[in-house]
């Protein structure tokens, strides 16, 4: 297990789970100096060939975060908050790892960008989820693009410009968290939810995530002609796709390099 020390997160590798948990108790308000903390873990991640999951969570079960610090909001730091705050996304969007955030109670504004942008959401039955910012005459940049993906228009724009805090069976319910699971057991529960992809080739993991990514982005006649030049040009030609195929021929367990 490798760590850092920082101020306001933690951070550790564990085989090959990165964790990354907001660290500011009571309920994580994400301010600039713990999102440049966010943007540094990311992006020592990105490239990183060892490790296949990364999980954000919050300490505590009060909140995985009650969204960005409002007081980042003002004249004199807005431009500085938005760029260290869309960050975060920035880098992101790069990792090849899957990215699962395991959230617990209050999981608000930017806290809630920070969640559905992963690739895949854990919930405890505590969590209250959402939007509020419309009730300050300001809206969430990263929710507007995501949510009508994750939900559809119409559930979006109720979201969205009601500012409604939904619970964690009513996320479920509506696709935006994948399943929900009883607080006593949560770290348990979080573990047996990864572990399938711990079982499998980073590289076939990487480049499904970037086809994910090109049907989200682009018309289906273009993204089909990129997915097969990722597919021909790169993914066979990696030595995990042909090991794949080949235990599969040889009825036997494939043993993966991760190349």
């Amino acid at each position: 297990m490798s760590q850092k020390t920082y101020n306001n997160i933690i951070f550790n590798i564990d085989g090959e789970t990165a964790h990354l948990t907001i660290n500011r108790p009571p309920v994580n308000i994400l301010n600039i100096a713990t999102m440049e903390e966010m943007n540094e873990t990311l992006d020592s991640l990105i490239g990183n060939t060892d490790v296949k999951v990364l999980v954000i969570s919050g300490s505590g079960e009060k909140a995985f975060s009650a969204g960005v610090d409002v007081s980042d909001h003002t004249e004199d730091k807005v431009d500085k908050m938005l760029e260290v705050f869309h960050g975060l996304f920035r880098k992101m969007s790069q990792l090849d790892q899957v990215t699962v955030a395991a959230i617990k109670g209050l999981t608000l504004g930017g806290g809630c960008e920070v969640a559905i942008f992963c690739d895949m959401i854990v919930a405890a039955e505590n969590v209250k989820i959402g939007q509020p910012e419309i009730k300050l005459a300001v809206f969430p940049p990263i929710a507007l693009l995501v949510f009508p993906r994750l939900v559809g228009l119409k559930k979006a724009s109720e979201l969205l410009l009601s500012g409604k805090i939904i619970d964690a069976k009513e996320a479920e319910r509506i696709g935006l968290v994948n399943k929900v699971v009883p607080l006593e057991s949560f770290d348990a529960e979080v573990q047996d939810f990864i572990q399938p992809f711990l079982e499998l080739s980073s590289v076939g993991i990487k480049y499904s995530k970037r086809g994910i990514r090109l049907g989200l982005e682009t018309c289906f006649l273009e993204g089909l002609e990129q997915i097969e030049k990722i597919y021909r040009d790169e993914l066979m030609a990696s030595k995990d796709a042909h090991e794949g195929l080949k235990s599969f021929l040889e009825k036997r367990k494939p043993i993966w390099k991760n190349k």
